[in-house]
């Protein structure tokens, strides 16, 4: 067990952590390359800032590591490539931590398209809707304030891309995005950063770059569409936006759950105890121990369950290298749709036909 923080309050909290629960003490280090350079290390766990994601991504795949990075694990297409063809020659998984995949409404109605109780899902939605008002922390502030797009795809794509099968019998081939102007008040709390000196690297030239809101449209190889939202500038209750649209039923998770089933709807009343009824054994089994040890209901715990458990079993892990590739790419390739005019761009293939 290791632990890299720059912190000195942080690791010692790991460090109580560990104690708490029987385990021995972690061995600290203060850079990620002295961390990726441990041989007897199985996995390397990355949760920091957006933009080191990649770099401490990268040391650990080249030393031979398994890596789980978190949301967003890259920010560019380059970066992408780079990750796919290092966990390809290294034979090593490269997890992205999207923990909205493991949500107990969006498990169990992935499990309903799979059973076919939904029929053929032809659109799906999905988004990260809320205003992030005095939670702007400098550096997110600072990338959306030179770049436009859908810098945050992944907690609402991610679910409708597993749930309609994205990489296992369909893939995402198109996209095209527009946005709005910039929320004033984000531009405003920009502009009181850029006098305290810790502004963008560059400037853009109307000042700040993201819209307050970007809408994404998605189109598959077999014709399917997904809609993305993006907006954290404006006041709004939290939403990831979450549907589903089959021929034979229907799924949508905000402001209320409701599922119709066969061409009914299924009673407000009943939903509950039929996403209880799809969830995967395991994961019902895990739910009341789940909520004591994760803010989020759960779902963060059975992500890390659902990891750890399937490396030690050899087995498949839920999410590859190739969907966080083609999740992350929204980032640019959003970006390069509305910088163009809005226009369509292509998909890449990471998947190497």
């Amino acid at each position: 067990m290791a632990v890299c923080d720059l912190s000195a309050d942080h690791v010692t909290k790991a460090q109580q952590t560990l104690a708490d629960n029987g385990r021995p003490r972690a061995c600290v280090f203060s850079s990620a390359d002295q961390l990726c350079g441990m041989e007897s290390l199985d996995l390397v766990y990355v949760c920091t800032d957006w933009m080191s994601h990649f770099p401490i991504a990268c040391q650990a795949l080249e030393r031979g590591h398994h890596v789980a990075v978190e949301v967003p694990a890259v920010m560019t297409i380059c970066e992408a490539w780079q990750l796919v063809d290092l966990a390809e020659r290294n034979q090593c998984h490269c997890m992205m931590l999207e923990n909205c995949c493991y949500d107990y409404f969006e498990l169990a109605t992935a499990a309903m398209v799979r059973s076919g109780a939904l029929g053929e899902v032809m659109h799906g939605e999905g988004g990260y809707c809320h205003d992030l008002e005095d939670r702007w922390e400098p550096w997110r502030l600072r990338y959306n304030a030179v770049h436009r797009g859908d810098v945050y795809p992944t907690h609402g794509l991610g679910p409708v891309c597993l749930a309609m099968g994205m990489h296992r019998g369909d893939t995402l081939r198109t996209l095209v995005s527009m946005d709005t102007a910039p929320s004033p008040l984000v531009v405003s709390r920009h502009a009181r950063l850029l006098q305290t000196g810790g502004g963008a690297e560059k400037a853009y030239t109307d000042g700040f770059a993201n819209g307050a809101v970007t809408t994404t449209m998605l189109r598959t190889e077999l014709g399917r569409t997904i809609m993305l939202d993006h907006n954290v500038q404006t006041p709004q209750p939290y939403s990831r936006g979450y549907r589903l649209v089959g021929t034979r039923g229907y799924a949508a998770k905000y402001p209320v759950e409701q599922v119709w089933t066969e061409g009914k709807e299924v009673p407000p009343g009943d939903v509950k105890a039929l996403v209880a009824r799809f969830l995967p054994d395991d994961i019902r089994r895990l739910r009341p121990v789940a909520a004591l040890y994760d803010n989020r209901g759960g779902i963060s715990y059975l992500m890390d369950y659902r990891l750890v458990d399937r490396l030690l079993r050899g087995l498949p892990l839920d999410m590859d290298v190739y969907d966080l590739a083609e999740w992350c790419s929204v980032v640019e390739l959003s970006e390069l749709s509305i910088s163009n005019g809005f226009v369509p761009v292509d998909m890449p293939c990471f998947c190497r036909p």
